[in-house]
């Protein structure tokens, strides 16, 4: 036994590696928080003579501002708009959320106890749907969004077109989780005289709670993050979202990144919130699914 664990190869550079990698990912987010915290407008990096020193450079490359200050963070909600588009991020973001899960899980539900006509093919619709890139629809989606509904540069128009993009992912996962759920409790409940609604909201809507969590929670990250569909729908800056807004922030005109990392951070912190608030949610919503599909 001692000359087994003398033969195993020590835990050491798997250490190692790992807190290179934890470093390497954790580098871009410092020099944002650098950025964001320093008060100015610029790269530091970018400002360095030609003639500098080592010690210079070696102190460029470090993220850590040289004085802290939070004028950037004010300056955001006092002379940009940027509350403006917080509030439409918020308000197009927690529509999706909505009416992703209620159509997700409705749908998913469907498919996964009754059997109907045409049931394999929307699910391979739904499937195949998935296979393209999301670019390859902006066109038919602008047509019938703007041109077809009048839609454009509203949050009925944005909120229609995310939870379209949602639906497919949604519905497959939600679809497996409901496979997981015995029908026996929904049998009983027929029997003690329970409709098919009241099954589904008070029974098995319950017990998917950690789908439905994973599913809000993508609808919502959908949602949030998105930047071309909305650039192209938004065309009125009081109705960009949060992402759209950011852009401008470093645009061909302007190189506004005290700004542009600052509104970063601030538009990171809802989805950090909601992870931490669903995170005993996530781990079994995202593999019970795939137990039984």
């Amino acid at each position: 036994m001692s000359r087994q664990r003398s033969e195993e190869m020590p835990h050491w550079p798997l250490h190692l590696f790992l807190l290179l990698m934890v470093g390497i990912t954790l580098y871009p987010l410092l020099w944002v928080i650098t950025i964001a915290f320093s008060g100015g407008q610029s790269l530091a990096i970018a400002n360095l003579p030609a003639d500098a020193g080592l010690a210079d450079r070696l102190r460029a490359v470090v993220p850590w501002p040289e004085h802290v200050s939070t004028s950037n963070f004010r300056s955001l909600f006092a002379d940009q708009p940027f509350a403006r588009w917080l509030l439409n991020s918020a308000v197009v973001s927690a529509a999706t959320t909505v009416l992703g899960v209620f159509l997700a899980s409705t749908a998913a539900y469907a498919f996964s106890r009754f059997r109907f006509p045409g049931r394999r093919a929307g699910l391979m619709s739904f499937l195949v749907s998935q296979m393209f890139p999301g670019v390859l629809m902006m066109i038919p989606l602008y047509i019938i969004i703007v041109q077809w509904l009048g839609l454009g540069s509203s949050y009925i128009g944005l909120v229609l077109v995310y939870t379209v993009t949602a639906i497919p992912f949604c519905v497959w996962m939600m679809k497996g989780y409901f496979d997981t759920i015995p029908r026996e409790l929904e049998e009983s409940a027929l029997i003690d005289g329970a409709s098919q609604a009241m099954i589904f909201f008070r029974i098995v809507l319950p017990l998917a709670k950690p789908a439905v969590a994973v599913t809000a929670l993508f609808s919502f990250m959908t949602a949030w993050n998105e930047y071309i569909q909305a650039a192209t729908f938004m065309n009125k800056e009081e109705m960009y979202t949060a992402p759209v807004g950011l852009r401008f922030f470093v645009g061909g005109f302007s190189q506004q990144w005290g700004y542009f990392a600052a509104g970063s951070i601030i538009a990171a912190i809802p989805i950090m919130v909601l992870f931490m608030f669903l995170q005993k949610y996530l781990v079994s919503g995202l593999t019970a699914g795939a137990v039984k599909g």
